[in-house]
């Protein structure tokens, strides 16, 4: 794969590429544009000039003044003018020379008589040409149109105006172009460098960093170098990095914990198997109390094997609701009815407040492994008055469901960690077996159900778990 990308070109290789692409294509059209068709738009540009002057004249005339105005005109633009009479053709009602020998309508009188012809054949009434003026060797360009209708004509306007040859201008503005595109191109070079190199120094310094955190560097902190694009790029890159350093120590725990806690019961397992088989074997008695823990141990980490493949199912989205209809205040009844059958023996006692009964919609099964699971982690941190209180209580949102316990109490910083996988508070007695995964599995549940969740505890009170249904998934 390296291989394959090192033939690629760098972000700033494609940036001086583009930027070069870019100089190119206006070296092309001012060369064209300058050069190739200079004399036709000079041509073209002339010829709308002198039309629009043409259209002026016709609407000032046999206004007062005109010649004055015609004759600004005419000097100005470097143009001849002529009107001749419409009855009588050979009958000049007015007259203007500017250019002297080079004027057709002055020079060769033939020629505006032939013009006129051309204007009362033409449909439009009006005819522009180019002519070579073979006497002064000079190209004109040569405008006529009736005055006034072109069936009931008033008057013929004639002008004529030099059309300068730009080949010399041409050949100027070669060497000229020529010297600034060199020049230009020189710019061009050292500024696309400076620019390619600068857009992609935040890219290739994220990308270095990148390739540092693919290494297990979790600890970088991405720097976009002050563009927006690159800045959004860097802080989701940094995120990225957090995440998965929070997940890779959590994997490790997971791993170091799972590990410590396999251990224990298969030591067990290993150890009575073979005072079975050494010391037991013929004592019905002894043989029967190491099987009992053989058994319980087997029992322990069977418990703990389905709580890692729970949350992992849980965690992964491979679990989905079965959502059904139940009361919930006999979904708790029948919970707390099932423990005070073990307080005999564990020495607990069960107190259940609700305020009425309530039908709701969510994973029944799901719901009873969150509220026993809360149960046995109030049994974990309760101390001498092994007092577990279950509670259901309408509020704004639903119906929360809280289970407290009257232990030592945590912190915040403990409470806010209180739901991570393993983690367990210093008040954690470790006669009570647990497989560390109780609280995570519920927190995934209830994130299934989209539920909020919650602890409030104080130091040398208790504390207290909550979770609570949704207002939509409740039915009466």
């Amino acid at each position: 794969m390296k291989h394959k990308l090192g033939k690629r070109l760098t972000i700033s290789a494609h940036i001086w590429c583009w930027f070069m692409l870019f100089v190119l294509i206006v070296f092309v059209l001012l060369w064209v544009f300058e050069i190739l068709f200079l004399q036709s738009f000079y041509v073209r540009t002339k010829t709308s000039d002198i039309i629009s002057l043409a259209d002026d004249m016709k609407l000032h005339y046999e206004k007062d003044g005109y010649e004055a105005e015609f004759s600004k005109l005419a000097t100005d633009n470097e143009m001849c003018i002529v009107i001749y009479d419409a009855v009588n053709i050979n009958r000049k009602l007015y007259s203007k020379d500017i250019m002297g020998i080079n004027c057709v309508l002055h020079g060769l009188e033939n020629e505006s008589l032939r013009i006129i012809r051309q204007v009362k054949s033409s449909e439009s009434g009006e005819i522009c040409y180019k002519y070579f003026n073979e006497k002064a060797n000079v190209d004109i360009l040569i405008y006529a149109s009736v005055i006034g209708d072109a069936d009931h004509p008033k008057a013929y306007l004639l002008l004529n105006t030099p059309l300068a040859p730009v080949y010399s201008t041409v050949s100027i503005l070669k060497r000229q172009l020529l010297i600034v595109c060199l020049l230009l191109m020189v710019f061009a070079v050292l500024i696309s460098l400076v620019v390619s190199k600068i857009l992609s120094r935040p890219i290739v310094q994220v990308t270095k960093d990148a390739e540092q955190l693919a290494h297990g560097r979790y600890d970088i902190v991405f720097q976009g170098g002050g563009y927006a694009e690159a800045e959004q790029l860097a802080q989701t890159l940094t995120y990225a990095s957090r995440e998965i350093n929070r997940i890779d120590m959590m994997q490790r725990d997971l791993v170091a914990n799972a590990s410590h806690d396999l251990r224990t019961p298969l030591t067990m397992l290993k150890a009575y198997a073979e005072m079975i088989r050494d010391l037991s074997g013929d004592n019905p008695v002894k043989r029967a109390e190491h099987l009992q823990v053989i058994i319980e141990e087997t029992d322990r980490l069977t418990l703990l094997v389905n709580d890692i493949l729970d949350l992992s199912k849980l965690e992964n989205g491979k679990l989905s609701l079965n959502r059904s209809e139940f009361d919930i205040e006999q979904k708790l009844t029948d919970i707390i009815e099932r423990y005070r059958g073990l307080s005999g023996v564990s020495g607990y006692t069960f107190v259940l407040e609700t305020d009425g009964s309530t039908r709701v919609n969510c994973d029944a099964g799901k719901i009873e492994q969150v509220i026993c699971n809360l149960i046995n982690n109030a049994m974990n941190y309760s101390v001498e008055s092994k007092r577990i209180l279950v509670k259901q209580e309408k509020v704004s949102d639903g119906i929360r469901i809280s289970v407290c316990d009257e232990g030592q109490g945590m912190d915040q910083e403990t409470v806010s960690k209180i739901f991570d996988k393993y983690y367990r508070s210093e008040n954690y007695k470790r006669e009570v077996v647990g497989t560390g995964l109780g609280l995570s599995i519920v927190k995934a549940i209830l994130r299934l159900h989209d539920y909020a969740f919650g602890v409030d505890s104080t130091l040398g009170i208790g504390s207290t778990f909550w979770f609570e249904i949704h207002k939509d998934d409740i039915l009466s």
